[in-house]
């Protein structure tokens, strides 16, 4: 099977590609540094164009949305900018990769699309209004979607991970507890995602949680 990716080059999704590519699957990676396919993951119509065309001249039988970034700040202090890309990276650029994969899954009469949100999809915290609002819509945007394309036999599966310990936290002010239980692997989604790809019924929403809660502060600078 070959997959089209965002977010392969470290983290959550290196885990995945690492345990894909592992059972024989070939992983093309999208993103800014990326040597497969490279293009900003904000700039909406370039990553249109660029996958469109992609998609032409490769075949594919799904789709994993792993690339973002988080912000938890208060809002008002948050940057028009940094909304801007906040939104565009976690939630605009998986609904246009879906939009380019749908044609040809609909064409070839199958596909998956696996879309990596968040805890944060599924609750209400403090100084996550911006980046809740992008994770809780790419899993509605999941579930809808589902609904909308299940009769064309393609599947579409929204994971929602913990805390896991990743890069993912090295700009914030906070990261998970790395002490024992208190954290996710990024191999635990790995195979969780491997799970959903081989599992013969729809795999439409899974969230996974640490056995316990833990967080550290970061010193201030």
């Amino acid at each position: 099977m070959h997959i089209l990716m965002t977010g392969a080059s470290g983290g959550i999704g290196s885990a995945i590609r690492k345990r894909l590519e592992d059972e024989g699957f070939v992983v093309t990676n999208i993103g800014r540094n990326s040597a497969e396919l490279e293009c900003d993951l904000a700039d909406s119509a370039k990553l249109a164009r660029k996958v469109s065309l992609w998609l032409e001249k490769n075949s594919v039988d799904g789709l994993i949305n792993c690339a973002g970034f988080g912000i938890f700040d208060p809002h008002e202090t948050i940057k028009p900018e940094r909304l801007a890309r906040l939104v565009a990276v976690n939630l605009t650029a998986p609904m246009i990769l879906t939009r380019e994969c749908l044609k040809k899954f609909k064409n070839q009469g199958s596909g998956h699309i696996i879309n990596i949100a968040s805890i944060e999809a599924t609750r209400h915290a403090k100084f996550s209004a911006a980046y809740t609002a992008t994770k809780s819509g790419l899993r509605d945007f999941s579930l809808a979607l589902f609904e909308e394309v299940r009769q064309s036999n393609i599947k579409v599966t929204c994971i929602n991970p913990d805390m896991t310990l990743t890069p993912f936290f090295e700009p914030l002010r906070f990261a998970p507890s790395s002490q024992d239980g208190a954290h996710l692997d990024p191999q635990t989604i790995a195979e969780s995602v491997l799970f959903v790809l081989k599992n013969p019924a729809v795999v439409c929403d899974i969230t996974l949680r640490s056995p316990r809660f833990g967080i550290v502060k970061k010193a201030q600078k």
